[in-house]
């Protein structure tokens, strides 16, 4: 079974400039490969950075890296992470999901964006783990994701981690808004309901999923995320994973984030 992470990356190239309020998101991301056992054949990448109209695959045997945020100081347009692409995997992973129906194109020209690079250039810095990278699709629907998790979780190499990037609060207007009484009270409640989703034993997988179909009807959800593909990796992951996970709290830019392990 593959080894499965999310991880909310933090604001663009922030957490590799020394901002303050990335502090604890660096060192919690820096410890997480501490989680498994072994260092991983393959990473498969699923960030919030790509959104195609159905799902793709990375199939470049060196992607570059593409620079996806703006207005930052020159050195973040400088990182390098040399990690090749697995093009041979890649093709074998959209194999396996057109026999169950689910249809991944192969895409040679797309290099790797900052929800892949961000968090592995902390947690792997060594950039010698194949990494394979696959897109959101853009109806950002619950249950299309869900059962791609699911359908996934039959087509990878067991010794390959997942990890999904995004964020669990990702309202970029409040980010930088005074975190009032209330902010911090619709932060924190969804963060609980994430909390409770992923990880509560009491809750079996198709209880688990039938709370993702809802999610954005629940206290906070709409405000952590006006729109939700910082969220969805997450989705996929617990899908994946096949079980329920363990939380990983901190805070960044001020508010409450989680990460979460299986």
């Amino acid at each position: 079974m593959s080894h499965v992470a999310f991880v909310s990356h933090g604001g663009g190239p922030m957490p590799l400039l020394g901002d303050p309020s990335h502090a604890e998101l660096v060192s919690t991301l820096k410890a997480l490969p501490q989680q498994f056992p072994k260092q991983p054949s393959v990473i498969i990448m699923i960030s919030a950075h790509w959104e195609t109209s159905g799902f793709e695959i990375t199939t470049a045997e060196n992607p570059d890296l593409i620079y996806d945020y703006y207005g930052f100081p020159d050195e973040s347009y400088q990182f390098q992470y040399p990690a090749p692409g697995a093009p041979k995997l890649a093709r074998d992973i959209a194999d396996k999901m057109e026999a169950k129906s689910t249809h991944i194109g192969l895409n040679e020209k797309r290099g790797f964006d900052h929800g892949m690079f961000i968090p592995l250039m902390l947690m792997y810095p060594e950039a010698n783990i194949p990494v394979v990278q696959i897109s959101l699709a853009s109806s950002l629907s619950p249950d299309q994701h869900w059962m791609l998790g699911e359908q996934l979780a039959e087509a990878l190499p067991e010794d390959a981690l997942v990890i999904g990037s995004g964020f669990s609060f990702h309202n970029m207007r409040a980010f930088f808004a005074p975190k009032t009484p209330q902010v911090k009270h619709d932060v924190h409640a969804f963060q609980t309901w994430l909390d409770e989703t992923v990880t509560s034993s009491h809750l079996d997988l198709n209880e688990a999923k039938q709370r993702w179909l809802h999610w954005s009807e629940v206290e906070g959800g709409r405000f952590c995320h006006p729109r939700e593909e910082h969220l969805i990796p997450l989705i996929v992951c617990h899908a994946l994973a096949q079980k329920q996970g363990r939380s990983i709290a901190f805070s960044a830019l001020g508010v409450e984030a989680r990460h979460f392990v299986w």
